[in-house]
């Protein structure tokens, strides 16, 4: 098995159209030889990460949430303080949530470089 990189720039690019096109790579579902139980995926490098685009409200309104298990240890954070914070974590938790959950999913996300 040959992994190939894909270098994709993000410059005025949505969110979700370029992690789902991401999620792809990094499975391997564009290989003919792909089965969903095998690790054939890709190296992805994102480059600009921080010029990504977003559509609609989702700066204001969009939140991500944190627990640790904890009685009252809840955490959010809308994306607008967090693409401030770092883009690259926004970028990641959008392919993060598209991988399968399964064993394959972090060994997946090993492969995914984001450069600002």
């Amino acid at each position: 098995m040959k992994r190939e990189t894909h270098t994709i720039d993000a410059t005025d690019k949505i969110l979700g159209r370029l992690a789902t096109e991401v999620a792809v790579l990094l499975r391997g579902k564009h290989k003919p030889e792909f089965v969903p139980y095998k690790d054939i995926g890709d190296f992805v490098i994102i480059k600009n990460a921080s010029q990504i685009k977003f559509t609609g409200k989702k700066m204001k309104q969009k939140i991500y949430y944190q627990h640790s298990g904890y009685l009252g240890s809840l955490k959010e954070i809308s994306l607008e303080k967090l693409f401030e914070k770092d883009p690259a974590e926004v970028f990641k938790k959008a392919v993060w949530g598209m991988l399968p959950k399964n064993k394959l999913r972090p060994e997946q996300i090993k492969r995914l470089k984001i450069e600002q």
